[in-house]
């Protein structure tokens, strides 16, 4: 059977510092039929430069104005002819060279794949795996619970995945995710670590608004008395879990 084709999708906006980590680890990978596409946002701190050193190994990219993080991966989506998505933005990599390889070596496929998450240091080293471990089995109603999968070890089938709604600034990857599992036929366990996820960045500077997106979205989708009543749970466990680790 032929191997599925994967769009990886970079968006990045004046990270100099990180890109070039990024680009390499998703170059780098084994897997025969990727399809990789970097879309900047108008960098002026050299990102460009660096984007132009590795352009002939680079599928597509483009730079330009955009509306923020979340209208950046729809343009990505737009430029892309692959069957699933992967976003691998600026800062964040691929576990490991052959983790593609091994996420699709059985002879069936699935419309969503997850797996963990490793957190890593702005030097790359790592730090542990992510606070929310996902479940074995795992269903849309899951992220009642929270985003049980990081955006990064979430793979998601051209069938099922939606636009990122541009009405949220810091949680519209948690809404698309939870779109795709709800239109999602198989959803499959990797068992894998399937990303490295550089601490810091957006996520880290907006939790708190992000947070309340993320109120409104699962309101939206799970009524206000379920969010609510899921709240008296997730929120002890968040600042437990920040007491004794001061890390999210």
């Amino acid at each position: 059977m032929q191997q599925p084709r994967v769009s990886i999708i970079t968006v990045v906006y004046n990270s100099v510092t990180t890109i070039e980590d990024t680009i390499k680890s998703v170059l780098a990978l084994t897997y025969s039929n990727v399809e990789y596409i970097v879309v900047d946002g108008g960098s002026t701190d050299g990102t460009i430069d660096i984007i132009k050193k590795y352009e002939q190994k680079i599928s597509l990219w483009t730079s330009g104005p955009d509306a923020g993080l979340y209208d950046a991966m729809n343009k990505g989506m737009e430029m892309s002819s692959g069957d699933y998505f992967w976003f691998i933005n600026s800062g964040d990599e691929p576990a490991s060279p052959d983790v593609l390889n091994k996420v699709f070596s059985g002879s069936s496929t699935a419309d969503v794949y997850y797996g963990e998450t490793m957190l890593i240091d702005e030097a790359g080293n790592e730090i542990g795996l992510r606070r929310l471990s996902p479940p074995e089995i795992l269903c849309w109603r899951d992220f009642r619970r929270g985003m049980l999968v990081s955006h990064q070890s979430f793979i998601a089938s051209r069938k099922v995945a939606g636009k990122y709604d541009l009405s949220y600034r810091f949680s519209a990857d948690y809404e698309w995710c939870l779109h795709a599992l709800k239109h999602a036929s198989e959803i499959r366990n990797t068992r894998l670590i399937l990303s490295k996820f550089r601490e810091g960045g957006m996520t880290r500077q907006n939790i708190i608004p992000g947070l309340k997106e993320r109120f409104i979205i699962m309101v939206k989708n799970f009524g206000l008395w379920s969010t609510i009543m899921a709240h008296f749970v997730i929120v002890p466990k968040f600042f437990w879990y920040w007491i004794r680790n001061r890390r999210f």
